[in-house]
């Protein structure tokens, strides 16, 4: 497995979108409930992140699993956002999709447009990845697995490939979603991923 860690970069000025942008790339981050993905979409984006976020009802509690997360006092109902800016001319914008299978139902509206997608995956719970994959492809997107490092039980990468019936082409790393350096070489790693399925293949 990839393992990726980075020192946070000193803070940059959020750059303005120039008038020549023509070239946007949509990438969605999925994953089950509490894995990381609005930590993830946070640490990255150049711009401050719009949350869906509301505070965890009792009512809520009763659904949503939170014994990994018993800290966990609010959840994504929508989605997250962010933005990358890639050069003058092309942007990323990033969407965390919400993990709790009661809000499933939006998937389909943030997956329309995307171009790949990163999963997120806690070791304590690798099966909560398994809809996620198999929704990504079923529709034919192209995504790669990054581990969340919650200091959880260690998996071999064979390990982590059997529990997720994930094949050999698929990039597996691991990762911390706090680190804006960490997050941003996953998102490289997509691209490099999504690129080389581009390629003709030979036979």
């Amino acid at each position: 497995m990839t393992r990726v860690t980075r020192a946070v970069p000193p803070a940059q000025p959020h750059p303005t979108l120039a008038g020549t942008t023509v070239n946007t790339l949509k990438i969605v981050v999925v994953g089950g409930f509490g894995v990381g993905k609005t930590t993830m979409v946070r640490s990255v984006s150049e711009i401050r992140p719009l949350h869906t976020e509301e505070v965890m009802s009792r009512a809520g509690l009763s659904l949503d699993d939170t014994t990994r997360v018993r800290k966990k006092s609010d959840t994504t109902v929508a989605f997250d956002f962010g933005r990358i800016t890639i050069d003058e001319n092309s942007v990323l914008y990033l969407f965390g999709a919400p993990g709790q299978e009661r809000f499933w139902f939006l998937w389909d509206r943030v997956f329309a447009g995307t171009l790949g997608a990163v999963v997120l995956v806690d070791t304590r719970c690798l099966d909560d990845a398994g809809y996620a994959i198999d929704r990504l492809e079923h529709n034919g997107t192209p995504f790669i697995v990054a581990v969340n490092d919650f200091g959880g039980p260690f998996h071999s990468d064979e390990q982590i490939r059997e529990a997720l019936a994930l094949g050999p082409e698929v990039p597996l790393m691991e990762f911390d979603a706090r680190d804006h350096s960490s997050s941003k070489f996953v998102l490289l790693a997509l691209i490099e991923h999504m690129h080389a399925l581009s390629l003709p293949h030979k036979d």
